[in-house]
């Protein structure tokens, strides 16, 4: 409907957070897997809480990689910037329970039809695509996102010593016929010193806020929300318990898309809730690069020990110029979408995965060293011209 507008809201929150610190250690003993056995299985879930770390699941592996699990968890945490009461890198404690995978599981992911492994569990994964960005992400979960790692990055340079590690973001943006046109509403919580009003945290947090948004996005003085408890001294884990995979919408699409309910870090990739989901995205944005559509959501479905998809289903929610049914037959023929196929088309078999603990698995640059290859827009070309379109987008 022509004029029609809505408030949209997506949060993020930082590295320090407590759920993000499990995260990252559970994605960097995945990368120590990985990085001396390509092939590795890793399923690895991470409790904190005040001043220990609790390490468990399944993994299949080098075993020396065990027995330098706690040194991984250390240096994971020292380098998210915790060493203050009640939880430090140096003085924790931390507990190691990984032990091996099952062998009905391995079974199951190893022994597929036609030489091809099986996914390793059933489940729906969900990819989203559209053009509110120049990274076709949805903009509150951007903006939210780069709230946040601004602040990062001046708290760890020392330029901004009153940052603690642990804060939140949420963004609230202005819609109109379906593109987003303004600011509504920030919320910073951020941990801080000792001895820091509320006042002074709010003129910190001000500056991130002006240089995350585009030029001319104004938000009124009443709508920055800074704090509201008046004190974030306590945080992290000594605050909150914090649990591997709790912030999958964090994670994705702050809320704007489907999501198969599956978390992604601590898994290797021929967990499909992982691999998929990252090659769901790798679809839908570059068929949103080919301009092919506006926005994209493309659901995958797999069964446990079954090599191939079960379904691939596309939605636009209006927006596509050519046939969706053509379209999902076409996809399917460009990448090969059994784990195996997936893992070596976006090359997953490297270690890669603890950047993706913080600020969203989507939406990134890729990196040189193959991190976030789920990004690219290398098949937007190619689709553009399969269906004949004229434009595709940067």
């Amino acid at each position: 409907m022509p004029g029609k507008t809505w408030l949209f809201t997506s949060e993020s929150v930082s590295e320090g957070h407590p759920d993000k610190v499990c995260d990252r250690i559970s994605d960097t003993i995945l990368d120590a897997y990985l990085q001396a056995d390509p092939q590795s299985r890793v399923a690895c879930e991470t409790l904190a809480t005040t001043d220990r770390v609790v390490i468990a699941g399944e993994v299949r592996g080098p075993g020396e990689v065990r027995q330098h699990v706690e040194e991984l968890a250390r240096n994971a945490i020292r380098e998210i910037g915790y060493e203050q009461k009640g939880f430090s890198w140096k003085t924790c404690a931390v507990e190691n329970l990984l032990h091996e995978q099952s062998a009905d599981i391995a079974q199951g992911v190893d022994e597929g039809d036609k030489g091809e492994e099986g996914a390793g569990d059933q489940g729906i994964m969900f990819g989203f695509a559209c053009n509110e960005t120049d990274a076709l992400m949805p903009a509150p979960i951007q903006f939210a996102h780069r709230i946040l790692r601004l602040m990062a990055e001046d708290r760890k340079s020392g330029k901004v010593a009153e940052f603690g590690p642990d804060a939140k973001s949420q963004v609230t943006l202005t819609y109109r016929d379906g593109r987003p046109v303004g600011l509504d509403t920030v919320v910073v919580s951020t941990q801080h010193a000792e001895g820091i009003g509320q006042a002074r945290v709010r003129e910190l947090v001000r500056p991130y806020i002006e240089r995350a948004f585009p030029a001319g996005w104004h938000l009124p003085e009443e709508k920055l929300i800074v704090n509201p408890t008046g004190k974030f001294v306590i945080g992290g884990p000594d605050g909150d318990a914090g649990l591997t995979g709790r912030k999958i919408i964090v994670d994705t699409y702050g809320g704007a898309a489907l999501h198969g309910g599956g978390a992604f870090s601590g898994k290797d990739p021929s967990k499909v809730d992982r691999s998929a989901a990252y090659v769901a995205r790798y679809l839908a944005k570059n068929v949103v690069a080919a301009g092919l559509a506006d926005r994209c959501q493309i659901q995958l479905a797999y069964a446990i020990g079954v090599p191939e998809p079960v379904a691939l289903y596309i939605e636009t929610a209006g927006t596509a110029r050519v046939d969706t049914d053509k379209l999902a037959r076409t996809l399917r023929e460009m990448v090969r979408l059994t784990p195996r196929g997936i893992r070596e088309h976006l090359g997953l078999l490297r270690p890669i995965y603890a950047p993706t603990a913080a600020y969203g698995h989507f939406g990134r640059a890729p990196t040189d060293g193959g991190g976030f290859s789920w990004e690219r827009t290398d098949l937007a070309a190619e689709l553009a011209g399969h269906f004949g379109a004229t434009r595709a987008a940067e």
